[in-house]
């Protein structure tokens, strides 16, 4: 009985989906963003806790909103879930506006907190790293990521909350090898935030080119590997209740 009044319960308003989106993106750059500040900051977090906190809070806010609107809080994501015509265009385009305001506020209440600290929460290439470089790189660890999100999706058993674990574990292992090569953002929209607060937006691009390119990769190999979308991925895609 309580399976049946699961299956019965509405669907989630597009309302309570670009919330969910909202809110998952804005912790996300939060602690991410944030967890870069503090380190600058005050020297107490550490490489492994930078990036470990990132990885938890994607795994954290699977489990929580995946059910109502997917948990792709990542613009990357989104596109790769509509080039496979598994998420219409059309709230796809919602769900990037409030990704990217999302991470703006959060980029907001971090400078609220520590003023112009904030900058160090930009990602950037690292030393002896160039733009061409960076952005190279992040189209690696994005195609890594989206590759995941999308092979877990194709299979029904780890739909969903079941997948967090493999997601929020690529995160944290992206940023903990190979942080200092670009930051290991794969993410526009938690890069685009502390950029566009801070005033440093040189190196935005790089965060937009190398994850959205990533993330068109990893849906061609995709393809290669599942086929066509299955249902299992269109429900992870929107959510449990579509």
């Amino acid at each position: 009985m309580a399976a049946d009044q699961t299956d019965l319960r509405p669907k989630p308003s597009e309302a309570q989906r670009l919330s969910a989106e909202f809110v998952g993106t804005f912790f996300l750059t939060l602690v991410a963003a944030g967890a870069d500040v503090l380190e600058a900051t005050t020297g107490r977090i550490g490489h492994v806790s930078r990036y470990l906190a990132p990885g938890f809070l994607v795994t954290a806010m699977i489990w929580s909103i995946s059910a109502i609107s997917g948990a792709h809080i990542n613009p990357a994501v989104t596109l790769a879930f509509v080039v496979r015509r598994s998420f219409p265009i059309g709230r796809a385009i919602g769900y990037w506006i409030v990704q990217f305001a999302g991470a703006v506020l959060a980029a907001l209440v971090l400078r609220a907190f520590f003023n112009a600290a904030v900058a160090n929460g930009v990602t950037g290439p690292g030393q002896g790293v160039t733009q061409f470089e960076a952005a190279c790189w992040e189209a690696m660890l994005s195609l890594l990521l989206v590759l995941i999100i999308l092979g877990t999706s194709e299979e029904e058993a780890v739909v969903g909350k079941n997948a967090a674990l493999a997601v929020g574990l690529t995160v944290a292992l992206c940023g903990l090898f190979s942080s200092p090569v670009s930051g290991a953002s794969m993410n526009p929209a938690r890069s685009f935030g502390p950029a566009l607060v801070s005033g440093h937006m040189s190196d935005a691009w790089i965060y937009f080119a190398g994850p959205l390119f990533g993330a068109l990769v990893a849906a061609a190999i995709a393809y290669l590997i599942h086929g066509p979308p299955r249902d299992s991925e269109r429900k992870a895609a929107h959510g449990k209740h579509q």
